[in-house]
This record gives structure tokens, C-alpha cells and sequence, in this order.
């Protein structure tokens, strides 16, 4: 089973300094969102034109789309999307059928599984090139795919439909008069620009003291041509604002709840599905919620984040599901994830769980006295491995009188991945009564897409919080920070 992971290698994460993506669109394939309108008029070329947006992958394992268009009469269609896992690996693939009746396909050899990382993905097309491999030319993170196991070209001279004049372009769904393949996960920096077939240099750069890692650059000053645009998500309640000004999208299923402070510049923790193997938990919501549904057995999930150094905070909020007896909640760190084997989370020497029962469990023994908790409950999770403490907190009031829990420092050789990942679960031996929601606040600020009434950011001003991020516990008061590559940068 793949463990869980910071962002590393050659996708965008942290940088210190340079363009900032404040925010992204959270798209939830149960809820089936989309962004669609029509374009504006007649293109500026119909056969010159270049995709971009960065994107950051849900939990679904079906075939999702990126964007797509579709002429009602016909067959006309473009779809950028990424395939089922089950049948196709989960691959990237562009199959359009050109205005002219012509075939389109460029199947990638290249999975994308990677959950914890921002991908940028440009599609850059020009039909009047006379070698077919220049037609269409597609990028991931600033380099260009030469590896397809179907490669179909554009013919010379093709229109494709995403810019034809008057057609209805679509973002996050593929629609052919039943909308399917609903995108799930994250985008931001979508764009279109009309009349140019640009290199991925226009969209990103490689960072000069990582350049592995690519990253986002200032893409407000490109020409956008007739029907292009730009959205930028930083208006939560006009998420299809057209920065570009060529004419706005219609949001559907999308709330403004749903824009997140995650973004290719600042990735956020998120609860990791990969961790799986034995709960068989659902994820959803850009993988801040899971549904424990496990039957009768005794398991737990963890986050994407390794934490090693620094003081973390994060919120969970408890939801019965069905049958849920409302007292086996548990939330808290481990430093591994789950196994093969039913395990509650405390019952090792690196692991600590609030119940919600009212109990610390750890090293399978329940430490401590605290309040019980039950379904609307939020829970304040506040990592201190500056003094290896570990406080709580219920619905913003400190447990155990602000005294912390004694946790085993990350240098000892007891600690199995060099820290802590954050960790939450649902415990109880009768399969009847075994659900529940939990709903994890990293810092995007909502719970199962319902926004927090207090906005509460870090003193580093990234995270929206319902409670403070700051304590005053064993006699000293200390910050704590939101679960995000900037702050990672920073304190970890």
C-alpha cells in the first residue's frame, strides 16, 4: 500500500516568494457540479487555440472530465479527461471529433493517481501546421507528452468545437444531453486562450532553487483572443467569472463554500485515499470527508501531511451515518498508516485517540478523563512537536484543564515514518452500528460543504478555522498553524 506524502518531484508545491494562486474550485462528482457557457462569437482563429488549468485529484476512481464541448446535432464533441481506473489506468486522454467530421485521439501512457499533488496540464493546438505531431501538442507540468499508446492527430486545417463560433464549452463535466463523467477534485487557473498555440512557459515555470518543481506564473496579461477566458475562482460568489471579460460561466452544483484556499502555490492536507486498504472507507468533498462503513471491524484513515517538526492545528466535525451509535468517534495522530489487520487507533505506543467516548486511548489503555463528544460536535486537533504535546479541544473549549497529552518526540526511533500524520476513525465490534461521517477542516474552511460561521486563519493569515488555531495550555500560550505547504515551508 503507498504511503502517504508531501507533494515532491515535478508538480507545484510550495514556493517561497514570486505569483501567489490564492484559491480553487473544489468539485464534488456526487454533486454533480459544472461550469459551462457559450462562446461569445466567432473565433479569433478556429484553428489556433491553447488549454490550460492546474488541477489537484479527488477520490474517484471513474472516468472524470476536465472540459469539454458538444454539438447537439452529431457527434461533434471534444472531452479532456482522465480515464477510469479499472478499465484504463487511469490515464489522460483528448478524443475529440474535429467540426469537419475528423477523428481526434491522444491516449497518455502516464497514470495520474497522485491524490497529495497540483498537475498543469496545457493542450496547445494548431491545425494549419503541416507535420501532424505540431498540430496538437499536450503538456503535463511544463513537459510536453511524447509517449501515448494512441496517438491521432488533428488533420491539416482542422476546426476543433471548444472554439468554434457559438458552441457551449463546459468545465469539471462531459455532456452530450446526459451530463456524465463529472470532474472530482480541484482546479484552478482554467483557461482558454483563442488564436495562439502557446508553450507551457506562458502558464508556469520551473522554480530556480527547485527545478523539479513546477510551478504557476501571472497569466493576466496574455492576449485572450475572441472566446477565450480566465477563471481564477477568486470571487466565491461568482465562481465562472470570466476574468478575461469575453462573458462568464454559469455555476452549477457549486457553492461558495466550494472555492478553497488549496491551490498549485499553497497545497492543503487532505485526508488521503490511498490509506484504504482495510476500511474501505468513501471519500468525498476533495477528499476532506470520509464515510466509515467498514462492517465490524476496528480501523482508521490518515491524511496526506507527514508532520516532523512545528505545531499544527486542524478541526474535525462528527456526523452520525447510518446506524451510528454516536460514541465511537475518534480522532487524533498516528505515525503510520492503517494495515491489514483491525486496529483501533491508540492501541499502539505511536498512536493517541480522542474518543468520543470521553477518553484518551493510547497504547491500547485509556488515559485521562475528557468530555464526551457526539455527532456536531468539532473536535480541535493542536500537534505540538516542539514540546511533543497533543491537545483537544470541544467545540473551541480546551480538555483536560489545558493540560496536553505527553506524545513520544519524532527523533525517537519508536516513531516508524519520522512523524505524525493526522488520523480519524470509527470504532465498534457490531457491524450494525459501524458509520459515521467525518468531515476534516484543514484550513479550506467548510464541513461537507457548508462554509464555518467564524473564519478563523492562522496567524500566518492562511486556513479558515470555525475556532482559534492558538491555545494557552501547560501554563504558556503558543500558535498553531494550518496543514499547508507554506506553512510547511515555514515550520516544518
Amino acid at each position: 500500500m503507498p504511503l502517504p506524502t508531501i507533494p515532491s518531484g515535478n508538480v507545484a508545491s510550495a514556493t517561497a516568494g514570486g505569483f501567489s494562486v490564492d484559491n480553487s474550485c473544489r468539485f464534488n462528482d456526487g454533486d454533480s457540479p459544472q461550469l459551462h457557457r457559450n462562446q461569445p462569437g466567432s473565433p479569433t482563429n478556429g484553428k489556433i487555440f491553447t488549454f490550460s488549468c492546474w488541477f489537484k485529484l479527488g477520490s474517484s476512481t471513474s472516468q472524470i472530465t476536465l472540459s469539454s464541448s458538444f454539438q447537439a446535432s452529431g457527434s461533434i464533441y471534444d472531452q479532456i479527461k482522465i480515464m477510469a481506473k479499472a478499465t484504463h489506468n487511469q490515464v489522460l486522454r483528448i478524443e475529440a471529433t474535429s467540426v469537419e467530421g475528423n477523428g481526434i485521439d491522444l491516449k497518455a501512457s502516464q497514470s495520474l493517481r497522485d491524490p497529495t499533488a497540483w498537475y498543469h496540464l496545457v493542450l496547445a493546438v494548431d491545425t494549419t501546421q503541416g507535420t501532424a505531431g505540431n498540430r496538437d501538442k499536450v503538456y503535463l507540468n511544463g513537459t510536453q507528452i511524447t509517449s501515448w499508446q494512441t496517438e491521432t492527430h488533428s488533420t491539416e486545417d482542422d476546426t476543433w468545437l471548444m472554439n468554434a463560433s457559438g458552441k457551449t464549452i463546459k468545465v469539471g463535466v462531459y455532456d452530450n444531453g446526459t451530463p456524465q463523467d463529472f470532474f472530482d477534485g480541484y482546479l484552478a487557473e482554467v483557461c482558454l486562450v483563442d488564436g495562439q498555440q502557446l508553450a507551457p512557459t506562458s502558464f508556469g515555470e520551473f522554480d530556480e532553487d527547485s527545478p523539479t518543481i513546477w510551478k504557476p506564473i501571472n497569466v493576466s496579461g496574455l492576449t485572450f483572443g475572441n472566446n477565450g477566458f480566465y477563471l481564477d475562482f477568486e470571487d466565491s460568489g461568482t465562481l465562472g467569472n470570466d476574468v478575461a471579460g469575453k462573458g462568464d460561466f454559469t455555476a452549477v452544483n457549486l457553492a461558495a463554500a466550494d472555492q478553497a484556499q488549496d491551490s498549485p502555490t499553497n497545497n492543503f492536507c487532505v485526508m488521503n485515499p490511498l490509506d484504504n486498504y482495510y476500511y474501505d472507507s468513501d471519500f468525498s468533498q476533495g477528499n476532506t470527508v470520509i464515510y466509515t462503513n467498514g462492517g465490524a471491524v476496528y480501523t482508521f484513515n490518515t491524511a496526506t501531511f507527514l508532520l516532523s517538526a512545528g505545531r499544527w492545528y486542524w478541526e474535525v466535525k462528527v456526523a452520525a451515518g447510518t446506524n451510528g451509535t454516536g460514541t465511537s468517534y475518534v480522532c487524533g495522530i498516528s505515525d503510520a498508516p492503517t494495515t491489514a489487520t483491525s486496529q483501533e487507533l491508540g492501541n499502539e505506543g505511536t498512536q493517541w485517540g480522542y474518543y468520543g467516548a470521553g477518553h484518551i486511548r493510547h497504547n491500547n489503555g485509556n488515559d485521562g478523563s475528557y468530555t464526551t463528544y457526539t455527532a456536531g460536535d468539532i473536535v480541535g486537533v493542536y500537534l505540538d512537536l516542539e514540546d511533543n504535546k497533543l491537545y483537544f479541544t470541544k467545540n473551541g473549549t480546551l480538555e483536560n484543564s489545558g493540560t496536553g497529552v505527553s506524545i513520544t518526540a519524532v527523533t525517537n526511533s519508536a516513531i516508524r515514518n519520522g512523524g505524525y500524520f493526522p488520523a480519524s476513525g470509527y470504532f465498534d465490534g457490531d457491524a450494525s452500528s459501524n458509520a459515521a461521517y467525518f468531515y476534516h477542516n484543514f484550513g479550506n474552511g467548510d464541513y461537507n460543504g457548508t462554509a464555518v460561521s467564524s473564519s478563523v486563519a492562522d496567524d500566518n493569515g492562511y486556513g479558515l478555522f470555525e475556532y482559534s488555531p492558538n491555545i494557552t495550555g501547560d501554563g504558556s500560550a503558543k500558535k498553531f498553524y494550518a496543514l499547508c505547504t507554506k506553512n510547511l515551508a515555514e515550520y516544518g
